[in-house]
């Protein structure tokens, strides 16, 4: 495909021009909102969860549905840039993540799960066409000894929100209240629609000028593959890979996957314009730069669970965990746009081998340290050394690489790629580290049990909260029990057993038929028993909780050690001075 004539000319002349200065605002301001989100929902989740009446694996729907259906729109809107001009499909993409946050917002009000997600998925829609398109516009802006500053400067943006944005989330909840999280999404809805008025009259539209037809076939079944394996994979349970291998939710799904694959191949080398060059994995640099996104995407995914984390560790409200990321979130901003003026001076190879390293000893720090001693300090240390190494890694030196490997006018669709991949990480991640979490979590009753004392009628609270009192699988336990034993966190375990307690003395005095007088006396002595052990009650629920967090954070710190090990294939070929911008350097 052809360059537009203006391409290269103009893009110089924006980037040293005044009106490159309103390009790229709008373009980072797009970023911003479009990464900020990402964020914004994980100090949330377990509010949202709690509010909608859902459980931890699904509720971790949130947040991964998002990478599901970005992942399928990243290679249409790619293609879609290509054919229609950067200008419109951004635009449209803007509008599209203002839609799907106001039908976020209004799923509170419906009380709707699905609605939610729903939404969700609209939004990543828009956010398929948000990133990609405005990293290319940068990317190919600037001249290759000045790339790394441009995409540094687009990387600082991307890696603050997508970071910061769980202080912000934590800030709106503090301010509207837990039960107004709505607010969360409506922020992103006149932020939209400013962007799309001033787009209108900012932004030029570059594209190709020799537009071929648009490969649909190819389209629909890459997203048909995306969706597949993505989908079989969420609900792969890690813990019980046999088991959970034969499951109707996951084999049908990755036969498909295998199924369409030769499929999509043998469509891809007859299209007159693949959505997806297969030349791409016949070229050993860009495989290793695409399964280094997959990894770096998988490190990004890390970061949801520091909040919930930090809840524990420091004894804070649900919600409020978001705070302790501003520390993350400041060295990771600060980290990013210095690594892209570091690759410009010592080359990118050196610069994401740094942030892998850092990743590597944060996530290890806080799963073999902060795990052990849980205080404010080494919480920090841990948050530091991940920020840093974030800063150095997402976003900025693997753009670097995959435009430095390919051409110019293949910027769209090569950065396109490089985000499918990567969601690939993103997506699976959570489904696999939330199940550190949930299967820590199901420990829980049985270690509360051992620091409980016996219940009037001789049976353990945690025997009822596990339904072992009433014959098993939470038969014990209404459904808004269950709902609060489910929802606990460290700051609320002791009401919440308190309430059980009262709740198991209360159905044993009725069988046995107990005079009020005797159950109330029952109930407060057992009360102020529970009191007493308050201490041990919730030093035991964090112990277990930690042991989630701790395999969940090992995961990421082993991916980013695979990661160092793979970049010490990678052949970094440095430009030459005066080198022109997409020339091969190889």
């Amino acid at each position: 495909m052809a360059p537009s004539s203006s391409s290269s000319a103009s893009s110089a002349s924006r980037g040293r021009g005044k009106g490159f200065a309103l390009v790229a605002a709008v373009y980072l301001l797009g970023l911003f909102i479009g990464a900020l989100d990402t964020g914004i929902v994980t100090p949330a989740r377990t509010v949202i969860q709690s509010d909608l009446g859902i459980g931890e694996q699904m509720g971790v729907w949130i947040i991964t549905i998002y990478t599901l259906a970005y992942a399928a729109a990243i290679p249409v809107m790619g293609k879609l840039a290509d054919r229609s001009g950067r200008k419109y499909v951004y635009l449209a993409s803007i509008l599209l993540f203002g839609v799907g946050s106001l039908l976020c917002g209004l799923a509170q009000d419906v009380g709707s799960f699905w609605m939610l997600l729903a939404a969700r998925a609209v939004q990543a829609v828009g956010g398929g066409g948000i990133v990609p398109v405005a990293t290319a516009e940068f990317g190919t802006t600037f001249p290759p000894e000045k790339r790394g500053l441009a995409l540094g400067l687009e990387g600082g943006v991307y890696g603050i929100a997508n970071i910061f944005g769980a202080s912000v989330g934590s800030l709106v909840l503090s301010v509207f209240g837990p039960t107004n999280w709505l607010y969360l999404f409506y922020v992103n809805v006149p932020i939209c629609a400013f962007i799309v008025v001033a787009g209108l009259f900012v932004l030029p539209n570059t594209r190709a000028e020799q537009v071929k037809p648009i490969d649909g076939w190819g389209i629909a079944v890459l997203v048909a593959m995306v969706l597949s394996l993505l989908y079989g994979l969420k609900n792969l349970d890690f813990f019980d890979l046999g088991a959970s291998a034969t499951s109707s939710d996951v084999w049908p799904f990755l036969l498909a996957f295998v199924v369409l694959l030769p499929v999509f191949v043998l469509i891809e080398r007859r299209a007159a314009d693949p959505v997806l060059n297969l030349s791409y994995f016949r070229d050993r640099d860009i495989v290793i730069t695409l399964v280094l996104s997959v990894i770096t995407g998988v490190i990004l995914m890390g970061i949801i669970f520091i909040p919930q984390f930090a809840e524990n560790v420091l004894k804070l409200p649900s919600g409020s965990g978001g705070y302790v990321v501003i520390v993350l979130a400041a060295f990771a901003g600060v980290g990013a746009p210095v690594s892209g003026k570091l690759i410009d001076r010592f080359g990118v190879k050196a610069v994401l081998a740094f942030g892998l390293a850092a990743s590597a000893a944060g996530a290890m720090f806080l799963a073999l340290v902060a795990t052990q001693f849980a205080n404010m300090a080494t919480l920090i240390i841990s948050l530091v050394a991940i920020g840093i190494g974030m800063g150095f890694t997402i976003g900025t030196p693997l753009n670097y690489m995959m435009l430095a490997k390919t051409k110019e006018r293949e910027a769209n669709s090569a950065l396109a790629t490089l985000s499918l991949v990567r969601s690939v990480g993103t997506a699976v991640a959570p489904a696999v580290l939330v199940a550190f979490i949930a299967h820590a979590g199901m420990a829980i009753p049985d270690r509360i049990m051992g620091v409980l004392p016996d219940a009037p009628g001789g049976q353990s609270i945690a025997q009822l909260a596990s339904g072992q009192a009433q014959g098993g699988d939470g038969a014990g336990l209404p459904d808004d029990l269950q709902q609060l034993m489910k929802g606990s966190d460290v700051t609320t375990i002791v009401a919440n057993v308190k309430t059980l307690a009262k709740t198991e003395i209360e159905q044993e005095a009725a069988s046995a038929g107990m005079p009020a007088e005797a159950v109330d006396a029952a109930e407060q002595q057992y009360l102020a028993a529970i009191d007493d052990r308050a201490g041990d009650i919730e030093s035991t629920f964090q112990s277990t909780v930690d042991e989630g967090f701790r395999g969940a954070f090992l995961l990421v710190g082993i991916c980013s050690l695979v990661g160092l090990a793979l970049l010490a294939l990678y052949r970094e070929d440095r430009p030459r001075p005066g080198q022109a911008k997409g020339e091969p350097t190889r």
